[in-house]
């Protein structure tokens, strides 16, 4: 319990009880990681339903979805998918990258870059249909199972930060448990939505083998940010592979 509690005060702004951060509880903090997508997701969907069901326009209820997962996570995510552009259209070396990932100010790639993922994000969820809401939202939990999986077995840019401290305390049975988990989402995926959940399933690798040459050949290994960085790209790639193959296939 602590160590889910742990996961959701880090990963979320979802109220929690306070209880202290040791070596045991951290060790299994990232096996929680995706049940804060599965908040995020049943979240999504139910406010889905419910401003379908008020009437409210189409693009007023986009832009209410696309705020969402924001105030969900606080923004911890987003933060570090805009530090991440930053770094990366930076065209700088490997250590300069890695210094502007840690730079707290904010540099015009990621303004630009935000932007871009705001619009897009409002957009795509403005054709989204009650068909579709259920595989987008399987794609918040999706993304934290793969990102959970990386920080275990990726390897690191550098010796200190947050994602090395909880992946240095996790070891092989944590990273059996996420494999456990991604095996019953496949399945369950599958099960409750057919090629819309095989569709989620492929989109989700892409962006994952994306996400490690990334992360190693620009990077030397994964980040706390590059991780952020992950899922929101995962999270954006599915919910527009998902709406737009729904789309076209009308």
């Amino acid at each position: 319990m602590r160590a889910l509690i742990i996961a959701f005060a880090m990963y979320s702004r979802v109220p929690v009880p306070r209880v202290p951060w040791n070596d045991r509880d951290m060790k299994y903090a990232l096996c929680f990681f995706p049940a804060v997508g599965a908040g995020l997701g049943a979240c999504f969907w139910l406010a889905f339903r419910l401003l379908v069901w008020s009437g409210i326009p189409d693009m007023a209820r986009a832009v209410l979805l696309a705020a969402l997962p924001v105030l969900y996570t606080g923004g911890i995510h987003l933060d570090g998918y805009l530090d991440t552009q930053d770094a990366v259209h930076s065209y700088a070396d490997r250590q300069e990258r890695l210094q502007i990932l840690k730079d707290p100010h904010v540099g015009a790639f990621a303004v630009i870059y935000g932007i871009v993922y705001g619009l897009l994000a409002a957009g795509l969820l403005s054709v989204m249909d009650e068909g579709t809401a259920g595989p987008v939202a399987s794609g918040f939990v999706y993304a934290r199972i793969l990102s959970a999986i990386a920080a275990v077995r990726f390897p690191k840019a550098k010796k200190d930060g947050t994602l090395r401290a909880f992946s240095d305390r996790a070891g092989g049975h944590v990273l059996s448990v996420l494999s456990g988990e991604l095996a019953a989402f496949a399945a369950g995926l599958l099960f409750l939505f057919g090629a819309a959940g095989a569709v989620v399933l492929v989109t989700g690798l892409l962006v994952f083998a994306w996400y490690h040459h990334l992360a190693v050949k620009t990077f030397g290994g994964t980040t706390g940010d590059l991780a952020g960085y992950f899922v929101c790209e995962a999270e954006l790639w599915i919910l527009a592979v998902v709406v737009l193959s729904s789309w076209i296939l009308r």
